[in-house]
């Protein structure tokens, strides 16, 4: 007898509480197997794809496309020992009650990998999916609203649906946790469904066009292949709205702010809440210098000449960075308050901003101290990358313990940056500009920058500071210091 375990909305990282369902991977009466990927979330840092640690028909899924869960909230349901039977036996009665907290160290025999990572997946392939066919006539199958209970629980209030076409991967009427059934060619969540063809998932661009203005995509019709949404659908219904007379200006209530509201969700939201913690808790302090790049920029030609792979100058950046840390190790730490200890970190793990169109992140560079400036110049290209597809991993993300912060890419000179907690510093690196300046004894232009470091004030005091600052400037006017390091 086919046993039901529920699989809930694992932890996906460090400080993540939720994640918004994007897309699922899997439909009710599909088989899947052990660690296959079955839903593909977004978090406020990554868009990730988590595997079900059990193998089985897949008996109900929980929230919509487009719905936020919080993490340990039910995902799906799996029949375990039910690949055999058909998708209304396993959807229906023909299952024992769900056990959630069923496992392999529990005693059952139930077969399972227990080996849902933290945000990264099992590592295991995914197996290819069958839809398992009704042997008799189609009977309803289950599609759960958050909140409602698996089969087998008393009370349950789940809304059923219409079963899947025979043939299709996927149901094109597949209800609302309200109970609406979807019209061709609308969207539900965050796909697109066709009259006739295959589901079209709206991108993540398109979805955080109409999230910003407000617009409703399921009352869209998309003017796409097969019905996808696109976003000149969105931005003629904006064209729309501005063309509709407003409306008669009432009274605004004492202490209410008028204009546009924008919700602090997804990236911006966890970035908020991140700033405003280290403002709060880490006593930071700010020195800055300029210093005359020109030889930096002559030696940096000098390597692209020869050949081989270019290097970046952020790659020649962080390099100097992670010499002068070795210097100044008390700024690659952290502070652990209740201990009232500050933790010196071993490694130099180097985060470096990244701007997207999801938001700011802070992609990390594992192991940066044994790189090469070539080895730093292919991780920083990697992860930019991913960051403007949306593929970074919270792995990607997590674990910085100093921070490179390149903000002369926006035309700027200096800045005073907020420090990435829990790191305990930050280098921040403004535009490179030909400027006056007195070189040996006569006035000449050369390339000047400047550099400006933030740092807690807890870990150390001005004279280290200075001391990590000057060391990096050294070395930007003169890269030979380096050489003392290599």
């Amino acid at each position: 007898m086919a046993q039901v375990l529920e699989f809930k909305l694992p932890d996906l990282g460090e400080g993540l509480t939720e994640a918004e369902i994007v897309r699922w991977l899997v439909s009710v009466g599909d088989v899947v197997a052990i660690d296959q990927p079955v839903v593909e979330v977004e978090t406020a840092k990554a868009m990730v794809e988590v595997p079900c640690p059990y193998g089985g028909v897949v008996t109900a899924r929980f929230g919509e496309e487009g719905t936020e869960l919080p993490v340990g909230a039910p995902l799906i349901t799996v029949a375990v020992g039910a690949t055999e039977t058909t998708g209304a036996e396993a959807a229906g009665g023909g299952a024992a009650p769900a056990r959630p907290d069923a496992s392999p160290s529990s005693g059952d025999t139930t077969e399972s990998s227990g080996n849902v990572l933290v945000g990264y997946g099992t590592g295991a392939p995914a197996a290819r999916r069958r839809r398992i066919r009704p042997a008799a006539p189609a009977a309803p199958v289950v599609e759960r609203a958050p909140g409602s209970r698996a089969p087998g629980r008393a009370g349950g209030t789940a809304k059923d649906t219409a079963a899947p076409a025979p043939g299709r991967g996927r149901s094109s009427a597949t209800a609302s946790a309200a109970g609406g059934v979807l019209a061709p060619g609308r969207v539900h969540g965050a796909t697109a469904v066709a009259p006739d063809g295959p589901v079209a998932v709206i991108s993540p661009l398109v979805r955080k066009l109409a999230r910003e203005h407000d617009v409703d995509l399921r009352a869209l019709t998309g003017s796409g292949p097969d019905g996808l949404i696109l976003r000149a659908d969105v931005e003629r219904a904006l064209r729309a709205l501005e063309t509709v007379p407003a409306a008669p200006a009432t009274a605004v209530v004492a202490g209410t702010a008028q204009g546009e509201r924008v919700p602090l969700r997804g990236v911006r939201g966890a970035v908020a809440d991140k700033l405003s913690r280290s403002r709060r808790e880490i006593p930071d302090a700010t020195c800055w210098v300029d210093a005359d790049a020109t030889e930096l920029m002559a030696a940096r030609a000098a390597m692209n000449a020869a050949g081989g792979p270019k290097i970046s100058l952020l790659a020649l950046m962080a390099r100097i960075c992670t010499a002068a840390l070795e210097r100044h190790p008390e700024l690659n730490s952290t502070v652990d308050m209740e201990a009232r200890e500050i933790v010196r970190l071993p490694g130099v793990h180097l985060g470096f901003a990244a701007q997207t169109d999801r938001g700011l992140v802070v992609p990390v560079v594992k192991d940066a101290h044994k790189r090469s400036a070539e080895s730093l110049t292919e991780e920083f290209a990697r992860l930019t990358e991913a960051a403007r597809q949306g593929a970074l991993t919270p792995a990607d993300l997590t674990g910085g313990t100093f921070t490179l912060n390149n903000y002369g890419v926006f035309g700027v000179d200096g800045s005073t940056p907020i420090i990435n907690h829990p790191e305990a510093a930050m280098l921040g690196v403004g535009r490179i500009v030909p400027k006056p300046w007195v070189h040996q004894g006569e006035l000449a232009v050369r390339q000047v920058v400047q550099l400006s470091l933030t740092f807690d004030h807890r870990v150390c005091d001005g004279g280290t500071a200075g001391g990590f600052l000057r060391y990096v400037a050294d070395c930007v006017e003169h890269p030979s210091v380096l050489l003392r390091t290599l």
